[in-house]
């Protein structure tokens, strides 16, 4: 098999490119899930929270579509198993919330300010990665493995297959599987699309519409590219396989978990039994992608820490935000946006945890400063 033709380089790269363009477009468009919440919780202005929502109609409406037509099994995906670990998404969820609050932004805010030359970015992920991988696979993985992860339901035995809200709705209208996951798909992602159209100073804001166009559709390539140009037969094993994703499944774009894989691929580099994959090229991609964007428009700008108060609670949150992410199985785009686009109850009690650590935090912040 040449390089060209070898799946696991052609969804690296195809991971790199998307990330650039999400990268590039979110530097442009100001996209920020903390800064939507903040605007909402500090001046009820909902203009990037529409934004959000018209990214996870999009991505949302796009998979479902990809997955109804054959082209990729979201089914196979971690956001879809039939066990709903609650606890460890509620809890992990409103840890990130939290820690992106005192971080000011979550991963992927961190990484578009770090192409913008944010050398304080560059700090928050570092310890973000390694407080990631410390739960992934060091001490804070046993406390979540033995205290968090087993609080979990099995829907298996009420007779779900998955823990797809589609699922739900064949159950209780009878409706094939696939018939039931458009048609949820189709009315939860309009219903998001007429309230951010709603408002009409979002209509006439090109940068947000097309921003969130965008990247909610870079969210459904990024499932296409793993999930189908990547998904073949193994050489070497002979087994039908994902290549170059971390879960060694079906994976769009995320930042926490790939954060600490890049850590492990930096630390252990000359291990050859690990390999560059999907998620680690999406980090370099959208830093990448927002540096070329800062340079291009002249935006560049080295920025520090302002005190040690501020490096003190941006390295509170990085850890929180490592544990969170990773425990929650995401952040505010690969729960928030990939996670959602699945339907999964899992990523909207995620999701809402995200919010709600957020908000909490926001809120007493206010109430300490008056």
């Amino acid at each position: 098999m040449t390089p060209a033709a070898d799946p696991a380089t052609l969804v690296v790269w195809g991971g790199f490119v998307l990330a650039f363009a999400f990268g590039a477009v979110a530097q442009k468009s100001n996209f920020c899930t903390m800064g939507a919440i903040s605007d909402v919780v500090n001046i009820g202005h909902w203009g990037r929270m529409r934004m959000w929502l018209l990214s996870i109609a999009v991505a949302m409406i796009g998979s479902s579509l990809l997955f109804a037509t054959g082209q990729i099994d979201l089914a196979k995906s971690i956001y879809l198993r039939p066990t709903l670990p609650w606890l460890s998404l509620l809890l992990g969820g409103t840890l990130f919330g939290v820690g992106m609050t005192l971080a000011g932004g979550c991963v992927n805010k961190n990484l578009i300010r770090l192409g913008g030359g944010s050398v304080r970015s560059l700090v928050v992920l570092a310890f973000t990665a390694i407080a990631a991988y410390m739960t992934l696979k060091g001490l804070f993985g046993q406390w979540r493995a033995t205290w968090l992860d087993p609080v979990s339901i099995d829907l298996a035995r009420i007779g779900m297959s998955d823990q797809s809200l589609a699922s739900l709705v064949a159950m209780a209208s009878g409706l094939p599987a696939r018939n039931a996951l458009v048609a949820t798909a189709l009315v939860l992602g309009v219903a998001l699309m007429a309230f951010a159209f709603a408002d009409r100073r979002f209509r006439g804001n090109a940068a947000q519409v097309f921003g969130a166009i965008t990247l909610g559709a870079l969210v459904v390539v990024a499932w296409y590219v793993t999930g189908h140009l990547g998904y073949g037969e193994n050489p070497e094993t002979l087994e039908t396989v994902f290549f170059a994703t971390n879960s060694r499944t079906i994976e769009s774009i995320s930042f926490v978990a790939p954060a600490a894989y890049g850590l492990e691929l930096l630390m252990l580099w000359t291990d050859k039994s690990l390999h560059p994959s999907f998620g680690v090229a999406t980090l370099l991609g959208v830093v990448a992608g927002s540096l070329a964007y800062a340079l291009a428009s002249r935006r560049f700008a080295w920025e520090g820490f302002a005190s040690f108060g501020d490096l003190r609670n941006h390295l509170i949150g990085a850890v929180l935000m490592g544990f969170g992410g990773v425990t929650a199985m995401g952040c505010t785009v690969g729960q928030g946006i990939s996670g959602l686009s699945t339907l999964a109850i899992g990523s909207l009690l995620a999701v809402t945890g995200i919010v709600a650590g957020a908000t909490a935090t926001m809120k007493y912040m206010l109430w300490r400063e008056g």
